[in-house]
């Protein structure tokens, strides 16, 4: 069985693994990173995106092995070290963007990629075209698509975060 070499969440992992893992099974089951989510088997859903080498992918259509020396960042690695959220989080927080949340770690991770790839700006269009392959039941995306544009600035330094009142 091959061994998987990769860095998850800013730490070395190593698995061995059979050659038919997929990388969402290696962080759920091996390195036991349940903040991803297998929800549809079929790659239709986004609840198991993760970023590998700085690209949002869904994991549960890559191989484990082909995650090879990658850097991988799930939503577990997210938050500070002192517990403070990404600013992705924090706007899904404060806008109400999640309601059974099992879509959300997908959808934060996705909404990150899309938010760093789009320095000059994103409209609301532009961000539901983003969000394209990822399903939510629960919200009917407003909220999710208000959090995203309120942490554009926030990841782009172009505004302080506002105390919660």
């Amino acid at each position: 069985m091959p061994q998987v070499n990769l860095t998850v969440n800013g730490k070395a992992a190593t698995a061995t693994v059979e050659s038919r893992t997929l990388l969402v099974e290696l962080l759920r089951d091996y390195l036991h990173l349940t903040g991803t989510h297998i929800g549809c088997d079929t790659s239709q859903c986004g609840a198991c995106v993760v970023s590998v080498d700085g690209k949002s992918v869904k994991s549960c259509s890559m191989l484990a092995v082909q995650a090879e020396g990658a850097t991988v960042l799930t939503i577990e690695g997210l938050a500070a070290a002192d517990g403070t959220l990404h600013p992705m989080q924090e706007m899904f927080r404060e806008h109400h963007a999640l309601q059974c949340g099992y879509c959300t770690p997908g959808m934060v991770m996705s909404a990150i990629d899309l938010v760093e790839s789009h320095p000059d700006g994103l409209t609301e269009q532009q961000i539901r075209d983003g969000l394209d392959g990822n399903i939510c039941r629960c919200t009917g995306y407003h909220n999710i698509v208000k959090a995203i544009a309120a942490a554009w600035p926030l990841m782009h330094g172009r505004q302080l975060p506002q105390a919660a009142e």
